[in-house]
């Protein structure tokens, strides 16, 4: 019986650690955004848990290519958060996406170039 009621209050420690906290997402550029100069999409997305997540850059559908993303770091109540990068150049009236898969939830994020 002893066993069982560590066994349970492991469990719930466990659980209450382990609690689902979705991301909070911010895109954005790192210059001022000038049609035809390149810049640098930014998308940084914190204070998630559990760590299990994914990062897309997209124009439109198309995932952008030769993205660079940090290394997966957390805090001392355990939330984490990433950063994902790529160079582009921006150009009139098109939208770029930051996706993020967060568990099994899928949230866009857009960032447009119509100024």
């Amino acid at each position: 019986m002893k066993l069982f009621l560590l066994s349970c209050l492991a469990l719930v420690c466990y659980a209450e650690n382990t609690k689902h906290t979705p991301p909070k997402v911010q895109v954005y550029s790192r210059n001022p955004g000038e049609f035809g100069q390149k810049n640098v999409l930014i998308c940084h997305v914190s204070g998630f848990h559990p760590p299990d997540i994914t990062i897309q850059l997209m124009k439109g559908e198309e995932e952008l290519k030769d993205a660079n993303q940090t290394d997966l770091a957390f805090k001392e109540d355990w939330h984490f958060h990433l950063t994902k990068s790529v160079f582009f150049t921006p150009q009139h009236e098109e939208a770029y996406i930051c996706k993020v898969t967060h568990g099994n939830k899928v949230s866009k994020y857009t960032w447009e170039t119509n100024m």
